[in-house]
């Protein structure tokens, strides 16, 4: 009688690269090194994910050129991080199928919904088969609390050791033949970057921080809320911790041991200090992923917004008639990247003088923001539109914000060229001008650039009354008492 031949699986290690692209002070890495044996990097380019509602081809590019620049690295250890276009269940099956898995290493992700849920079937699936699954903690953001007891305390123990330098030793074995290979038209897509946004990848990341330790940071304090010249002096570093080409303790470590902190202490420490509000809100969103698709204040789920699709469009597209927010959607729609003000200033005027429910504009902005970051953007975004209970409300007025933050009109000029010929008394309320004034200069409201789309003085009195008054009823009081006690550190 002839025996079967077995072929025995070849036992490895998987790393499994999420919102984490980079090659040092990454803790997978580095248990994957320790465990002395064969180990996998993979990156999983999901269909599902792909095709959410918050993603777009800015961030897939972003990721793609931020994966070549981390090869480019391992390269020299004979390593890569090797892509893959399926769901991440049918990638574990298939591995499952041809090797033995004995550990997957990875950070944990502060992700919407979707790739929450996704997690639990890949744990399912590896619990079952008896594989262990590490995941590591990510910039000071704990997985499993209630409440922010001695919060404030974990978080700076977190960040009292240095960064780890990453050691790789020499790879031996070759590439994972597969059947999930990025389709050639997607690849084509994501190779093609659009010559406005911030080169991705971890060598850039370093050139970016250093340039702002070295010379533009020094006047980040003075220029945060500017935003032309705001876009030089911040640290312009987002879009690489939010796709963690740097860590949150890099740039910690980093700026707080730079010869010039003493010297431009104040600035220095600003963006420290938001570092830690980024890790905070963080936490939110760690904690009630829920943000994103309900008022984490169940009290305003009854609060009626009037659904006007023309006003949202024209707000989508930078055409409301009032400049520097038609120039803040503008220069996002090419850039990717406006600085906090605008931002905030956008969701507020969406939500307060437009009268737009919060949840018509978030995938807009998400898609938009090169540094999208899920534990970022819904918290805030409904920070500013108001549905917290515990947060103050704050309504933005775009002409008060024009003046005093773009009183020369330089970024309204760059990013509504229409306006750029008109003189300073009028680029920031051109509906003002009369019809003589509109001929002397060649310029016709409602042809060159929109009237207003609203009264905004009426609209921003209404506003305030109704969200005002909506905060007062006993729902939105008893959850706002929940949220304190959920959220608020106490140490």
């Amino acid at each position: 009688m002839q025996k079967t031949i077995v072929k025995e699986k070849k036992r490895i290690n998987l790393v499994w690269i999420k919102r984490d692209i980079r090659t040092q002070d990454h803790a997978a890495l580095e248990a994957a090194e320790q465990a002395r044996m064969p180990y996998l990097i993979i990156y999983l380019f999901e269909p599902s994910l792909l095709a959410y509602p918050d993603s777009s081809l800015r961030h897939q590019q972003f990721i793609y050129h931020s994966l070549i620049d981390a090869n480019k690295k391992l390269k020299a250890f004979n390593r890569s991080i090797q892509s893959f276009y399926t769901e991440a269940t049918t990638f574990f099956e298939f591995i499952l199928k041809h090797f033995d898995l004995k550990s997957v290493f990875s950070y944990q992700e502060s992700g919407i919904k979707v790739t929450w849920n996704r997690d639990q079937k890949v744990m399912n699936i590896l619990k079952k088969n008896n594989i262990s699954w590490y995941q590591f903690q990510k910039g000071g953001v704990m997985r499993g609390i209630k409440n922010r007891i001695n919060w404030d305390r974990m978080w700076l123990e977190n960040f009292s050791t240095p960064p780890i330098k990453n050691v790789f030793t020499i790879n031996d074995q070759p590439p994972l033949t597969n059947p999930f290979s990025l389709p050639k038209t997607m690849e084509q897509k994501f190779h093609n970057e659009a010559a406005h946004f911030q080169l991705a990848g971890e060598t850039q990341a370093w050139k970016y921080l250093k340039s702002f330790t070295n010379e533009r940071g020094k006047i980040y304090h003075k220029m945060i809320s500017k935003p032309f010249y705001s876009r030089k002096s911040c640290g312009r570093i987002s879009p690489y911790l939010s796709w963690g080409n740097l860590s949150v303790k890099q740039v910690m470590y980093h700026v707080s041991n730079h010869p010039n902190f003493e010297k431009h202490r104040r600035a220095f420490g600003g963006l420290m200090t938001r570092l830690k509000w980024r890790c905070h809100f963080i936490q939110k969103f760690e904690v009630e992923c829920d943000y994103e698709i309900l008022c984490v204040n169940r009290g305003y789920e009854s609060l009626i917004r009037a659904e006007n699709k023309s006003h949202l469009q024209a707000w989508q597209t930078g055409h409301t008639g009032f400049p520097l927010v038609d120039a803040s959607m503008r220069c996002l729609q090419t850039t990717g990247w406006i600085n906090f003000r605008m931002r905030a200033m956008l969701v507020s005027f969406l939500c307060h003088h437009l009268d737009q429910d919060w949840r018509v504009g978030i995938y807009h902005l998400a898609k938009l923001f090169l540094d999208y970051e899920p534990g970022i953007h819904y918290p805030q975004f409904q920070m500013q539109a108001g549905t917290t209970g515990i947060n103050t409300v704050r309504i933005y007025n775009p002409i008060k914000q024009s003046y005093e933050h773009d009183p020369e009109a330089l970024f309204i000029k760059k990013w509504v060229p229409e306006l750029a010929k008109l003189p300073i008394q009028f680029i920031h309320e051109p509906y003002k001008m009369n019809l003589f004034d509109q001929s002397c200069f060649g310029f016709e409201m409602g042809i060159a650039y929109p009237f207003p789309l609203i009264n905004l003085v009426e609209n921003g009195k209404r506003a305030r009354k109704k969200i005002w008054e909506h905060r007062k009823s006993k729902k939105v009081e008893t959850e706002s008492k929940r949220i304190l006690k959920t959220h608020v550190s106490k140490n």
